[in-house]
């Protein structure tokens, strides 16, 4: 009885998640359910339940979290001072008299609002609203240009300043400790938010390359699927300079302060969210209404994230209590393959959960379960960060439940069939799934450019990949680490 608790508690939450149940009533709820069942039969000690509080305390004075509203503050002020359309209007009159050349703007605008907003949702809206009619109109096909517009705004889930990449740094952070301590490394350096951020430029900048890749040659085997603009409004190099100067100051001013070491994760976010200020009053759209309209979005947005950490953190205690921890331990150790087996086996589970369930939900829930293990058979903290991240963008977008396409079906017209939406993605999920590969099979991709940053004799590219852990210290073999028993 006692070993199947940790499997029938999945198996209860995945019921009650699909019965629609909210996800943090869900967790906690259950947790605590099997806590008092796990007691009764003696596989639970009662007295882990009296580290709960210190846990949710510590969570909510966490200094790195603090960053979390302030970056979401930042992307909603943007979003309603008009950032987008502006960068629309002026690189449309750049690149949009080309064949492809609108939907390439759209690439390199998501680009940008990603490293400015950080929101997923703020910016699938915008460019829903702005770049998918002007694409239409112009004669692109719609399942095309709704699939750009779904996989560009998409990007602000791997581009820093992506608000989630913090969630995963500071998780991977503890999950760190606790693996190299049970290793015998008693002093690991730690898994910083700058470590992640660095880690994930590379792969969402090569993500970038490859939508525009596949755009440009869409549009040059099939240009009647994505044809020239019709009509552009003509804009001088003043007017587009005026439109992206100002976004690329912000995106340099948050995250070049944070890469180059002189701010926090949270001192940063602090001068993109008066940064965005600025940048609204530049723009004459500062009002009372809009600070209204951004500190309640941002209130909600921050309770919804911290209620599912609270109870995250209930469902971890209990799991890891209950006997889970090991049972996974143990399930990827015996896996053939090594270090290989298991990432395969661990992002094709993220990328299932992604379809259904909210991406904070599948950080508070899988990390602190699967990292652990992953990092003790040999893998990169940075690089499990970057791999998780990317999978995570991947199945935003997949059919029939990623939340991408449900912010596009609510702002696209009606002409649009739903299927339009879902035929037009697939594609570039391919594409991601092709970028999580590339990462996959050269890890350095996401930990040359921290390695580079933060230590100064490290060689470019970093070491090969499953061989050893840069902030940990010693060289692991990863394949023959763990043998099976």
């Amino acid at each position: 009885m006692a070993d199947a608790l940790p499997i029938l508690l999945l198996l209860v939450l995945t019921m009650a998640t699909f019965a629609g149940f909210p996800i943090s009533f869900t967790l906690g709820g259950a947790s605590v359910i099997f806590a008092g069942v796990g007691i009764l039969t003696g596989s639970f000690e009662a007295a882990l339940l009296l580290s709960l509080p210190s846990r949710i305390f510590g969570a909510i004075t966490n200094e790195v979290l603090v960053a979390i509203p302030l970056f979401l503050f930042m992307g909603h002020v943007l979003e309603r001072a008009g950032l987008a359309e502006d960068l629309v209007v002026s690189l449309s009159a750049l690149l949009g008299g080309r064949a492809g050349g609108l939907g390439v703007t759209t690439v390199i605008v998501g680009a940008l609002l990603a490293g400015t907003t950080g929101v997923v949702a703020s910016d699938v809206v915008a460019l829903g609203l702005i770049a998918l009619p002007t694409m239409l109109r112009s004669g692109y096909r719609d399942d095309f240009a709704c699939g750009i517009v779904c996989s560009s705004a998409t990007l602000a889930q791997i581009i820093p300043p992506a608000t989630v990449l913090i969630i995963i740094a500071d998780t991977l952070s503890t999950a760190n400790q606790r693996a190299q301590v049970e290793l015998g490394n008693f002093a690991p350096a730690s898994v910083t938010i700058s470590d992640v951020y660095a880690g994930a430029l590379i792969p969402g900048l090569l993500l970038t390359a490859l939508y525009i890749a596949y755009v440009c040659g869409r549009a040059w085997l099939k240009p009647t699927d994505a044809p020239p603009a019709a009509a552009i409004r003509r804009a001088s190099l003043i007017d587009i300079a005026r439109a992206l100067l100002p976004t690329l100051a912000l995106v340099g001013m948050v995250l070049g302060s944070l890469l180059a070491g002189v701010a926090t994760a949270t001192e940063s976010a602090s001068l993109g969210a008066v940064g965005a200020l600025v940048l609204a009053v530049y723009r004459g759209k500062f009002s009372a209404g809009l600070i209204r309209h951004v500190m309640s979005t941002t209130a909600r947005g921050t309770s919804m994230i911290f209620m599912i950490f609270i109870a995250a953190s209930t469902f971890a205690l209990v799991f890891r209590g209950l006997g889970g921890e090991t049972m996974i331990e143990n399930a990827l150790r015996d896996l053939p393959g090594g270090l290989a087996m298991a990432m395969l086996v661990t992002m094709a589970l993220i990328f299932v959960l992604g379809c259904f369930l909210d991406t904070f939900e599948i950080v508070f829930i899988v990390v602190p379960l699967f990292a652990p293990p992953l990092i003790k058979l040999g893998a990169d903290p940075v690089w499990l960060a970057v791999m998780i991240g990317l999978n995570l963008q991947t199945s935003f977008i997949m059919p029939p439940h990623g939340y991408t396409l449900a912010y596009l079906r609510s702002v696209a017209p009606d002409s649009v069939p739903t299927k339009a939406i879902w035929r037009g993605v697939l594609p570039f999920v391919a594409i991601q799934l092709v970028a999580l590969m590339l990462v996959g099979l050269m890890p350095w991709l996401a930990t040359a450019l921290p390695d580079r940053i933060y230590d100064a004799t490290a060689p470019l590219p970093a070491r090969p990949p499953f061989t050893t852990l840069p902030r940990t210290g010693e060289p692991l073999q990863p394949l023959d680490l763990i043998k099976p028993n």
